[in-house]
């Protein structure tokens, strides 16, 4: 546990150090977003923070593979540095994005050949437990490697609108697998496990960028990082669950996992939600699945009154909740995790629309109040007598004059 511990550490110290010096680099390429009218930011802010984590985690990579427990992960395999390779790629197409911003599909295709890449180098779902473990073919398990890394670069980079939320939601998620990798690790000879080697590493690059991307950041991640994020917790949950064979492991331990398919969706669950919610929108307007809008999930959370680091506390609360609900029943009986799942999500409910009923309800008073004064004075003309007061001053012959 200290070997992944000191792993995470140099991640998040050479990427915190590094970030500054690819921010005046960012600002020297022209890498600056400019204020559009979906951005929640004012001011023009640097991009390309995705280097200074690419940078970090290749530094823990490299040190990782000096280390006595992990250094046997490299021997006789290319993979670690194949995905380490697919890492950089990755993450210079999304510099080319943050440069020049390319057009949707010219950048997916650009992912896919990236993740055709890393499959092809041997980074592949080989097996899909679908009741029993059933062997994929070769070109059947590049595919569905494929389609899983393009699949989640794109739900972090949906998720990717508020200073620290994509980093934050990736390294909950990333602990929370982390642990369960570790757990897994235990059962075998070695405890060197490379799906925790990587997540660990993960953390640590996006705890290292947070503290230059709390709000108000200095630099924004941009394509660059939310795609390099994407591409390596699903790296790690095929590293693990592509390769797991149900029938080795504890029924208990196997549960909260039980598909490489499911895996990303629980630990990226927020990411996922927002990437299916926003093409499902778009494609009823009419519209491309990447036009940008601001109806995410982060926008909505805006829109009803939460600050810019409120919106992002309760978003981390949401995402601790499903990654850590998963792992629970490894340390807890079943009965008690869902109780604890049924109060936490009661209390993120609450502190979720808590701005909303704040300023409702004042609002509802004020419309009850004023419905109520519009009805009164129609309720005394109704009980008022028909009769006058008014004289009327008549003439000589009676008649009113």
């Amino acid at each position: 546990m200290r070997v992944y511990l000191f792993i995470a550490a140099i991640a998040g110290g050479a990427t915190f150090l590094l970030t500054p010096l690819i921010r005046h680099l960012a600002i020297e390429f022209g890498a600056v977003g400019e204020v559009r009218a979906r951005d929640v930011h004012t001011v023009p802010t640097p991009r390309m923070g995705g280097v200074g984590m690419m940078l970090g985690f290749v530094v823990a990579m490299c040190f990782a593979s000096k280390m006595s427990l992990t250094r046997g992960l490299f021997h006789n395999t290319m993979q670690p540095w194949v995905i380490t390779i697919g890492a950089v790629l990755i993450c210079l197409l999304g510099v080319c994005d943050d440069r020049w911003d390319l057009d949707w599909m010219l950048k997916l295709a650009g992912q896919l050949i990236i993740s055709v890449f890393v499959a092809w180098g041997g980074l592949q779902v080989v097996s899909l437990p679908f009741g029993s473990l059933v062997a994929a073919s070769p070109s059947m398990s590049m595919a569905i490697t494929a389609i899983l890394i393009v699949a989640s670069i794109n739900a972090v980079n949906f998720v990717d609108g508020l200073d620290g939320l994509s980093s934050g939601i990736v390294a909950i998620g990333g602990v929370a697998f982390a642990i369960y990798s570790y757990i897994i690790a235990r059962n075998s000879p070695s405890y060197a496990s490379m799906a925790t080697m990587i997540d660990v590493a993960l953390v640590g690059i996006c705890i290292g960028f947070i503290l230059h991307n709390w709000h108000p950041a200095k630099l924004f991640m941009g394509d660059s990082g939310s795609m390099l994020l994407g591409y390596l917790v699903t790296c790690a949950s095929i590293v693990m669950t592509g390769r797991l064979d149900p029938t080795t492991i504890h029924a208990s331990i196997y549960l909260p996992v039980f598909m490489p398919i499911l895996l990303p969706i629980l630990v990226l669950f927020l990411p996922v939600l927002d990437m299916c919610l926003a093409i499902t929108r778009r494609l009823a307007k009419g519209q491309s699945p990447m036009h940008p809008d601001r109806m995410h999930l982060h926008h909505r959370m805006l829109r009803i009154g939460h600050t810019v680091q409120g919106a992002v506390l309760i978003l981390w609360g949401w995402a601790a909740l499903i990654s850590f609900g998963s792992i629970m029943v490894l340390f807890f009986p079943v009965k008690y995790v869902l109780i604890g799942f049924a109060i936490a999500t009661v209390v993120l409910t609450f502190a979720t629309l808590y701005p909303y009923f704040r300023r409702r309800i004042p609002e509802l008073r004020a419309e009850n109040a004023a419905l109520a004064a519009s009805r009164d004075p129609a309720r005394e003309n109704m009980g008022r007598p028909k009769h006058s007061t008014d004289t009327v001053s008549t003439g000589k012959h009676g008649r009113p004059q």
